[in-house]
Parts: structure tokens; C-alpha cells; sequence
């Protein structure tokens, strides 16, 4: 038919769609709607008699004439208790019948009746719905089935000036849910705003406050024959679809957020009921993998790459329920998958899998989750059962890998959240070994030769047929796209569904933490002390060792301490309402440690009303204090709350980690993230990401890094902003395993018949494991005895890419090398008993320098821009081994001379540090420490301290005179003493530890 420019041309098309070119609706008058009731009496009587004749009869025979308003009424009744999801998943109960109102698709052909049942579902669209007896709004289309309201929409054709924000509008400003049944939460399942090009969807109207979500395929829709937006009639709401997503995705789910409650001065809990209708990209991949499952079988791989903010965890939720009951053919007798394994490291994530698919079936033992609190052994007792879902996580999967292995006959869908390079690891070939048919328990009498025994092994860890993988990733390693990526006809591997990076942001499901991006640059002047000789040290290492002793020291740590504290209380603790908090990201534990002890010593100098956390694992030994540190005691929490609930309460706005909380960690609330660790690759966007989550008030995010270049962190990001691939010239050459193998036979330290005799024990599995240990000795002698340093190095180096390379490799592809596993295996061993022998680092050379001058810098902030854009990425290559690289041996005071032409630009005499050796003398002036007590007051303490400070300044007249006048300058003098003095105080009398 022709589509005109107006709105109701546009509504036109979509029912013409529906009605005549697919035939799977039917056109219905406005009329037959009923207002109060909320539902079209005729569809709901037409669908009962028809596909429960016998029930409508007995209805009948206790009803009489009336039958029809009883049924009719006893369904309103029950959409106005229980909601439309609840009563079409469940039959509503009537005089004794059980009355069905839909029929979902069956998964197999085993109930035909069934499959004629679904075939009698009454689809109808009814345009112009008035649907209030208070006024004459009109909703431009309404989809019912069998008489039940479930979708509507709001529709605006571009040709007249409106687009999907007018639709939005419309939603929320005139179609107010208060008093409206047909509109409150629950009773129709989504609206639509449906524009000629974009779509969004909501499932709760709560007028002004009503939040719509995109629906569109990508960041553009396109449509060479049409409509962009044709998709949702044309795929979303056909009669199988939309059935199909009330049947498997259309559920509530209840979110319990921890929050601080400001009139009761506490930690609260609150829990919010959702109902979950998929977004585009969920539904999309969900059904791509069940179809290429469909067509392929069992044994593929599948790699979701989801960005953050696309809902992953839904998702997985989605395809594991699925999954767990899935028929690759119409007329299979049982489901495809015995288990479907879930493999995640998040707690939260298992709790909400285990709840969301509560509500998708309810029938009691469907999901086994393996908790914290449970050990390995209930996981191996749920793949025993065949539990339908099993949530677990990877770490459990060695200890039950032989028990698995003995199981014949078993199918497997293995979904991996975060697909974890460690995936291509041995903990991953262990799970491969467990879950696989090929190494099921052969007859006890059957004589194997060797050859069949390595061949075995090597299957067990290689691509097995009886798994698939699905795994979910935001930021693809190279491993992972190689492991799970979709060949293409080119052979490129990619990704088999994308929700990019870009087009989360550019939906606003996350921020852009590239934006106000502010680095800083830190310059310094070392120098060698006079008294103590020059000498040669090995150049590379005491670069290393001299950088660390730079930002360890006391004043670049209260440089960075300040800057950071003066930002966060001008700026950051103003945003989202006040609420605003910050991270601050260190390069080791030490660093922790020190931040902490400064941030808390400049915030009680400020007089701030909130504090810092701080987060390391272990024990931290600081020489400078004498005293060891650990999160608990630093903290002070007393065990009563955990780190990310103390960061909700007002008295603590302030974060400080050191390798922990830099993944995984969703706070809405954090606003600003201080960088003072070197970051690169996935860590630079999985870190900074901790900034992107959104709440109601944050619109911006802020990073002030004081290492990293920005061109870098740009780069870093760019490479996951899009799709990421491999080029098939830029994958792993499975034949480089020859070419390292060639490297590792020129040493001539290995001899066949020992690796033969390895094998014969090692894969026979026999008792007599302690045989390996003299044929590994005899090797080991071999090594030190023959090779030198730079070979011994060499071999090391060659063996460990071989070991590595292989691994990855059998995870790829089927090898049937045997001499390869007995290579691999033997060098696996070797490697682990070869003697280890540590870098030894320069560490004198830190007695012998002090630190001039220093100063922090501020270079620029700006918006680190992202385009368009895929990411390519390259395989492994063979690492070289050969001579190691010998570190020149240089001078101290050349190499110190190096550093400060490089870090020693710009500085003048006010960012001298001398002080930091005057400061030290004070600390050590045992009549002065003292002196500190509660006896004498704070004045007459003070009085003393500056006479001390006084005597020591005089120190300096003969060596560093410059240094003298500038502290005995009244404004110096005062701030450096009263500084210091307000410590000192705070720590002997006061009690403080700082």
C-alpha cells in the first residue's frame, strides 16, 4: 500500500505489515475495548473456546448465560492482582478449571496438541486506543494477545517535523499512569516511542520521571527498502518474537542497592522491583548464539564483545535459561546440553543469575549455585546430577577435572563472563579436560600404545566437541579473540556480536572518563652525596631504583598528597549533590601506605569533615615509621562494615588502593580518580573505567594522572572503543612452534631417549611418579654445568615461549604432534626445577644519593577525543631467547646526571628539598622528643620547638647558605615551622598515628 507523510500513514503501514503481508494480527476496532476492565472481552472468549472448548463448557454448565462477563471478569481481576506477566506464565484458576491464556511455542514437537494450541493465539492491533473514561487520549497503536493488552506505541513520522523525542514527551507528559489501570507498572509489558528513525522503549511510566531506553540496532539504523525503524515490526513484534520474548526474556527483577540514609545517620538497603524487557543488542545476541548453535551443533565458540553498560549480566542470564533447555532440532528427544556452566569471578553476578532466572522458571533446583561458601566437591556433585545451570567460578574446575573426565556421553554449554585470558591457561585446559567426551573411560582391558595415550591427552586440552563456548568480554585480549573469535571468509577472526565501547557512551549507558582528562608532570634534581666515592653501577636498574626512591620520599608524596586534596575539596566534593567521591590509584602497597598516612595528616590540618580508606592485601613494612601497616588497622572499620560500604558514609570520600578495586568495582559515586601508577592496555581502560559508571546528578568525571602520557591513554582506549579483529596474517603460526623447538635442540641440553622415558612414566600415570625426578636432575646438572650465563638465560627464555605458545596453541587447534605434548610436557617440569636465580638490584645505591628538588607541574587538561573506529590486534610470537642483554655499567654521577637533564628541567631554588634532612634531625633530637608531653603546655612546647628549628637552620650557613636564607625568611620560617610543629604535636601528644 502507499505510505503517505502524516502519522497515521505511518501507523497505516505498520498494520498493513502486520495484518496483510505476514498475516499474524488481526485489525479490531477501538470500540471492543473495555475501558474498565481493561482487556477486549471478545479475543479472551474467542481464545478459551477455542483452544479449551471442554473448560468453557463446564464454565458454562456452573455460569449459565452470564459464562462470558464471569470469565472475562475473573481474568481483569486477576491482571489488576498478579500483573500480565504472572498471568499469562501461569493459568488462572476459575470454578475448579485452570485456564490457560497463551500458549508459548513448544521447544520440541513432542506435545503436537501443543503446538496447535500455540498456533490458535490471537494477535490484534487496535489503533487509536482511547483508553481512559476520563479523558480521550488516544494511543496510537496497542498489540494485544488474546484479548490482553501487552505492547503500545507512540509513533511520529520525520516528513512531519516530529521525531521519537516527541513521542517521549508525549509518554511522559500526557499519559499520566496515576488512576490509569490500562497504564500503571505491569499491565502492558513495554511502550515503544517509534519514529521514523530511531526507536526507544520504556516498561514503567512514571510521568516526568520516566526513563526510556534506546531500542535501535547500532548508533544508526538502516533500512535500504524502508523505514530505519522496520526492524521492530518487521522482527520484534511478529507473532513468534513477541511471544517469544514474554516465553524467555520479559521478567522482574528486584535490585538491592546499599545507601547511606541521611535522617537515621546510617547504612540502609533498598530494593526496587524492575521489569526487564531485553534491549536490542541483548535480545540480538542472545538469539544469534541460539541460532548458530542450531545450524553448527555443538563445539563452536562464541565471543560476545560487550561494553560496559550494555547489561552483560543480563544477558548471561538470558542465554544460560536458554540454553539449559535448548533443542537444536524440532524433533530431538532430549535438550542439547546436559549443563550449562556459567564461569564468572563475580559474587554479585551469581546472585543475580540465580534470581532473574527464579523468575523465568520457578520450578525448584534448576540453577546449582556454587558459592564462596561451597567447595568443590558440590560443584562436582551438580555435574553429577546434570544440574540444568551451574554458576561457578574457573578456580574450582582443576580439583574436580578427573572426576568430570568420567563421564560419558555429556554435553556442555560453558558460559564465560569476562573472558579472562586465562582462559587459554592450564586452569583452562583442566576445564576442558573435565568436561570432555573424548577422554570418557575406556574399556579397563583395552591395550593402549603411548602414542594413544599422548593423543588422548592432548584432545582432552585441545578443541573438544562436546563444549560450547560463550564467552562475554568488554575489552578482547588478542588470546581472546583468537580463542573464541568467529573466522571470517577472509580469515579474519572477530567478534560474533558487538555493543561497542563508543556506543554505550554515546547511548549515556556509561561516561566518557576520557573528558577533563588533566596530567601533570613531575620534575626532579637528584644528587650524589660528596662523602661518599664514586663507583659504577649497572645503569638500567639504578634508573629504575632511582625513580621509586623519587616518589617515595616524603615531599614528592606530600606534593602529590596536596594537589590532589586542594582538587578534590575545590571541585570534586561539590559534584553529584555533594556526594562525590575519588579514587586514588598507587603503584604499590608502600605508596598506600604513605598517601594514606599523608592524605589524613593534610586533612586534619584542613579540618575536613571526612577521612580517606585505603586498600592493599597484606602486611606493609614501612622503614620510615618502623612499623608494619594493613588495611584493618589503617582503616579502623573494626570488621563491622566492609571497604565498599564505608565508602557510602559521608565520613569517607576518599579511596586509596594498590592493586585492588581497580576491576570489578561499580560505585556510581565515584566522580574523580587520581593516577599515580603506570599504566597500559586493557589495565589503562579497565582502570579508568571504574569512573564511567552513571547516577541521578553525575554528568561529568574528571582524571588527574601524574604518569601515564596521554597520547597512550588515548591510544589504550581507542583500541576498545569499537569492534576489535585479527587479520589472518596477524594470527598466532601454529608451525612457530617448530622454529623455537629448532632454537631449544641448538643447546644440545636435551636427549631423546630422556624425554621418551619422561613420557612412558608421565602419561601411563602409573605410581611410580618419583622416577621423573632423577631424569629431570640429570638435565638440570647438564644445565649448569655446560651452558654459561648468557646460554642458561637463552634456554630459559627459548623454553618458556615454547611452553607458553604451545598451550595457547592446543587451545586453538587439534594437534597430533605427539613429540610436541612430550616437549611440552618435559619443558613444563623442566622449567619448575631449574635453579632460579633473583636480579639483584643496585639497593646501596639509595644510601648514597638525596633527593634536591622537586616539583610537580601541571601540563594541560583537555578532552582525550575518540573517532570511530576497530581495533586490530596481533597474535602471540615467539619470544627470543640468546644472549641476554648486558646492563652498561656506568657512574653514579653520570647516571645521575642523565636523570636530571631529562627530569631536571625548570626547577628554581623553591623546589629545593633540604629540608627533608633537617626535618630528620628534629625526628632525632632525643631532648626536643621530649620535651613533646602532656605535662607542658602547647605554647611553652612550641617555644622550645623553635628554638631547635632555629639551631638547625644554623647547620646550613657553611654548605648550603642559599638554602639558609631562604628558610629564615619570616613567611618560610613560620609555614615550615608551624607544619611541622602541628605534626609533631599531633603524634607525641595528642596521640595521633599518622
Amino acid at each position: 500500500m502507499a505510505t503517505g507523510i502524516k502519522e497515521i500513514h505511518f501507523e497505516a503501514h505498520i498494520e498493513n505489515y502486520l495484518v496483510n503481508e505476514v498475516k499474524e494480527y488481526h485489525t479490531l476496532p477501538p470500540a471492543v475495548y473495555n475501558k474498565e476492565l481493561c482487556v477486549i472481552p471478545s479475543e479472551i472468549i474467542a481464545f478459551i473456546k477455542d483452544t479449551q472448548p471442554e473448560k468453557y463448557k463446564a464454565l458454562a454448565e456452573q455460569y449459565g448465560a452470564n459464562v462470558d462477563n464471569q470469565i472475562v471478569s475473573n481474568v481483569a481481576r486477576n491482571l489488576s492482582m498478579h500483573k500480565t506477566l504472572h498471568v499469562l506464565h501461569h493459568k488462572i484458576k476459575d470454578r475448579g478449571q485452570a485456564l490457560d491464556l497463551v500458549y508459548f511455542q513448544p521447544a520440541n514437537n513432542k506435545t503436537p496438541e501443543h503446538e496447535e494450541w500455540y498456533k490458535k493465539n490471537r494477535l490484534a492491533i487496535v489503533r487509536q486506543l482511547q483508553y481512559s473514561n476520563r479523558n480521550t487520549n488516544e494511543i496510537d497503536i496497542v498489540l494485544f494477545i488474546n484479548g490482553i493488552p501487552v505492547v503500545t506505541m507512540e509513533l511520529k513520522n520525520a516528513l512531519t517535523g516530529q521525531n521519537h523525542h516527541n513521542a517521549i514527551k508525549q509518554y511522559m507528559k500526557d499519559r499520566n499512569p496515576k488512576g490509569e489501570a490500562f497504564l500503571e507498572f505491569q499491565r502492558c509489558l513495554v511502550h515503544f516511542a517509534v519514529g521514523t528513525e530511531k526507536v526507544f522503549m520504556t516498561t514503567q511510566l512514571k510521568g516526568e520521571s520516566t526513563f526510556f531506553l534506546p531500542f535501535n540496532q547500532g548508533l544508526d539504523n538502516k533500512n535500504e527498502n524502508g523505514f530505519a525503524t522496520a526492524y521492530l515490526w518487521e522482527d520484534v513484534l511478529r507473532k513468534d518474537s513477541l511471544l517469544d520474548l514474554i516465553q524467555n526474556f520479559i521478567s522482574l527483577q528486584t535490585d538491592k542497592e546499599t545507601y547511606y540514609d541521611e535522617k537515621t545517620k546510617s547504612l540502609k538497603e533498598k530494593s526496587s522491583t524492575k521489569l526487564l524487557f531485553p534491549r536490542f543488542h541483548q535480545r540480538r545476541i542472545v538469539n544469534r548464539m541460539l541460532d548458530a548453535v542450531r545450524l553448527e551443533g555443538i563445539g563452536g565458540r562464541y565471543l560476545g564483545q560487550h561494553s560496559a553498560g550494555s547489561g552483560k549480566s543480563n544477558s548471561i542470564t538470558w542465554l544460560a535459561y536458554r540454553l539449559s533447555g535448548f533443542y537444536q532440532n524440532y524433533n530431538d528427544d532430549k535438550a542439547l546440553f546436559d549443563s550449562t556452566i556459567v564461569v564468572t569471578d563475580r559474587r554479585v553476578l551469581d546472585k543475580q543469575i540465580q534470581e532473574n532466572i527464579r523468575q523465568l522458571d520457578d520450578t525448584p533446583g534448576v540453577v546449582a549455585y556454587i558459592d564462596e561458601r561451597k567447595t568443590s566437591q558440590d560443584l562436582k556433585q551438580a555435574i553429577i546430577d546434570g544440574k540444568r545451570i551451574i554458576v561457578t567460578t574457573l578456580q574450582k574446575f582443576p580439583v574436580i577435572s578427573e572426576t568430570i573426565a568420567k563421564l560419558p556421553n555429556r554435553n556442555y554449554a560453558v558460559i564465560i563472563d569476562e573472558a579472562h585470558s586465562s582462559q587459554s591457561g592450564d586452569a583452562a585446559g583442566h576445564m576442558r579436560k573435565a568436561l570432555s567426551l573424548e577422554v570418557a573411560e575406556k574399556i579397563e582391558s583395552e591395550e593402549k600404545s603411548l602414542s594413544d595415550i599422548i593423543e588422548e591427552e592432548i584432545r582432552s586440552k585441545g578443541v573438544q566437541k562436546n563444549i560450547s563456548f560463550f564467552a562475554f568480554t568488554a575489552t578482547p585480549k588478542p588470546k581472546t579473540i583468537e580463542l573464541f573469535g568467529t573466522v571470517k571468509e577472509d580469515g579474519t577472526k572477530e567478534p560474533f556480536d558487538i555493543y561497542s565501547m563508543e556506543q554505550a557512551i554515546k547511548e549515556g549507558f556509561i561516561l566518557d572518563v576520557l573528558k577533563n582528562y588533566t596530567s601533570f608532570k613531575r620534575y626532579y634534581k637528584i644528587v650524589k652525596r660528596s662523602e661518599i666515592p664514586d663507583k659504577e653501577y649497572e645503569k638500567k636498574k639504578t634508573v629504575r631504583l632511582l625513580g621509586s626512591y623519587v616518589d617515595l620520599q616524603y615531599h614528592a608524596i606530600e606534593k602529590k598528597a596536596r594537589i590532589m586534596i586542594e582538587h578534590f575539596v575545590s571541585q570534586t566534593q561539590n559534584e553529584i549533590q555533594g556526594k562525590a567521591r575519588a579514587m586514588l590509584v598507587t603503584r604499590s602497597r608502600l605508596h598506600a601506605v604513605r598517601f594514606k598516612r599523608k592524605f589524613d595528616d593534610i586533612m586534619r590540618e584542613m579540618k575536613l569533615p571526612y577521612g580517606t580508606l585505603v586498600a592493599f592485601s597484606g602486611t606493609v613494612r614501612d622503614d620510615e615509621t618502623g612499623m608494619d601497616y594493613t588495611e584493618v588497622n589503617m582503616n579502623n572499620l573494626q570488621g563491622k562494615i566492609s571497604i565498599p560500604e564505608a565508602l557510602k558514609l559521608p565520613k569517607y570520600r576518599i579511596l586509596i588502593v594498590a592493586n585492588k578495586y581497580q576491576t570489578g568495582f561499580d560505585e556510581p559515586l565515584l566522580h574523580t580518580m587520581f593516577v599515580d601508577k603506570q599504566l597500559g592496555g586493557t589495565s589503562t581502560v579497565q582502570t579508568l573505567s571504574r569512573l564511567n559508571r552513571t547516577t541521578r546528578g553525575k554528568d561529568s568525571t574528571m582524571v588527574l594522572d601524574f604518569v601515564n602520557d596521554p597520547e597512550m591513554v588515548q591510544e589504550d582506549f581507542q583500541q576498545f572503543y569499537g569492534k576489535n579483529y585479527m587479520d589472518e596474517e596477524h594470527q598466532t603460526d601454529p608451525n612457530a612452534l617448530y622454529d623455537v623447538q629448532n632454537k631449544i635442540e641448538g643447546y644440545n641440553l636435551l636427549y631423546q631417549n630422556e624425554i621418551d622415558a619422561f613420557a612412558n612414566i608421565f602419561f601411563r600415570k602409573g605410581d611410580n611418579y618419583e622416577k621423573l625426578q632423577p631424569i629431570l636432575n640429570e638435565v638440570c646438572r647438564r644445565y649448569e654445568e655446560q651452558l654459561d650465563e648468557d646460554q642458561q638465560n637463552g634456554f630459559k627464555a627459548d623454553a618458556k615461549s615454547f611452553v607458553k605458545l604451545y598451550r595457547f596453541l592446543r587451545g586453538i587447534i587439534t594437534f597430533t604432534d605427539v613429540e610436541l605434548e612430550k616437549y611440552y610436557v618435559f619443558l613444563t617440569a623442566l622449567l619448575k626445577k631449574l635453579p632460579y636465580i633473583k636480579s639483584s638490584l643496585p639497593l646501596d645505591v639509595l644510601g648514597e644519593v638525596e633527593l634536591h628538588s622537586y616539583k610537580i607541574q601541571h601540563k594541560y587538561t583537555t578532552d582525550l577525543e575518540l573517532t570511530s573506529g576497530d581495533g586490530s590486534m596481533e597474535g602471540m610470537k615467539p619470544g627470543g631467547g640468546g644472549k641476554s642483554p648486558e646492563d652498561e655499567l656506568d657512574l653514579l654521577t653520570n647516571i645521575i646526571k642523565v636523570l636530571n637533564e631529562t627530569f631536571g628541567l625548570d626547577l628554581t631554588d623553591e623546589d629545593r628539598v633540604d629540608f627533608e634532612r633537617m626535618k630528620e634531625n628534629i625526628y632525632s633530637n632525643e631532648e626536643l622528643m621530649s620535651f613533646f608531653n602532656q605535662h607542658n603546655s602547647k605554647d611553652n612546647i612550641q617555644e622550645k620547638f623553635n628554638e631547635e628549628i632555629d639551631s638547625e637552620l644554623l647547620n646550613f650557613i657553611n654548605t648550603k647558605l642559599e638554602f639558609y636564607n631562604k628558610l629564615s625568611e619570616d613567611r618560610a620560617n613560620t609555614m615550615f615551622k608551624q607544619l611541622w610543629f602541628n605534626e609533631l604535636y599531633d603524634r607525641k601528644v595528642r596521640g595521633v598515628r599518622l
